[in-house]
């Protein structure tokens, strides 16, 4: 396989002259996947013949005949390869996004096929977990949904509880991180540090007592009076920005889709610089990611 020609830019016309047919789709896909070096999933064997269909590829040994898109999140895609490109690129390179109601009318399908689609983009969206936060790191939690989203404390009632974490750097903000989580414990703090905070790292939280047990592995660990969010601004104006779009774009999101919504506002989020490969970067996670299985719907999501 040659080197790959990676697709760079969020220009649409752009897109549309690099992406004319299915062929081209095909062609990109099948660059990611045996990128380096082809290797038969029966048998180990790293020789290879043209497939039955093209950019397929036959095992000179077994003749296992393997499509581009087989083991892949474009594994059985119930509409063209080329829309599934064009939903990729709207997604990852809008600023906000597009809800499945707005991918299903821009492309005629149907919208419970887009939310499904849509699905499997954010399962390509959640973190890779291999750049923890190492700097400053403030950490607070906040509530989405339910009647009662504006009553202080930490009682949950009908709302979803998330905790974030959000870089600090000298002259702004770097990356967030967010998670759903059933309570503010220790026990639910944990995993979440673990996967995204290094242990080097400067963390600042506020007094609440959940957060303290996190010192004994955290050793950076330091709790600050919140003076009703004034010491944590950054990180208010991040929630504000992230409830402002699940309410304009999505309007309502189940607790089994929230976190997919929040996976995919920080991806595009933490790339926000440097917006220039985030299609590829997105196109290579769904080549190299197994097929994820489809979540039971839900018809308030959009």
């Amino acid at each position: 396989m040659e080197k790959r020609d990676i697709f760079t830019g969020v220009n649409s016309i752009k897109f549309n002259q690099r992406f004319k047919s299915e062929e081209d789709c095909y062609f990109y896909i099948a660059s990611i996947k045996w990128e380096n070096g082809y290797q038969c999933r029966k048998c180990g064997d790293d020789k290879s013949i043209p497939g039955k269909k093209p950019f397929s590829k036959r095992c000179a040994r077994c003749k296992y005949d393997e499509s581009p898109t087989a083991h892949t999140m474009f594994d059985k895609v119930k509409f063209s390869l080329l829309l599934a490109f064009h939903i990729a690129f709207k997604i990852s390179t809008k600023k906000k996004g597009m809800s499945s109601l707005e991918l299903s009318k821009e492309f005629e399908l149907r919208q419970m096929t887009c939310w499904q689609f849509k699905w499997k983009i954010q399962q390509a969206m959640q973190s890779s977990q291999q750049y923890a936060i190492s700097g400053e790191v403030h950490v607070d939690e906040f509530f989405i949904g339910g009647p009662e989203e504006q009553k202080r404390g930490r009682s949950k009632g009908d709302k979803r509880l998330v905790v974030l974490a959000l870089e600090k750097l000298p002259d702004g903000v770097g990356r967030a991180y967010a998670h759903l989580i059933e309570n503010a414990s220790a026990k639910e703090f944990k995993p979440f540090f673990k996967k995204y905070i290094s242990k080097e790292a400067k963390i600042i939280t506020d007094k609440w007592r959940g957060y303290s047990p996190l010192k004994k592995d955290y050793k950076n660990l330091e709790q600050r009076t919140s003076e009703n969010g004034k010491a944590f601004k950054d990180v208010h104006v991040h929630i504000m920005n992230l409830k402002g779009w699940l309410r304009g774009i999505h309007h309502h999101s189940s607790k089994e889709r929230l976190q997919g919504y929040l996976d995919e506002y920080h991806f595009r989020y933490n790339r926000r610089n440097n917006m220039g490969t985030i299609f590829d970067i997105l196109l290579r996670r769904m080549v190299t990611h197994e097929p994820k299985r489809i979540l039971s719907s839900s018809s308030k999501d959009a």
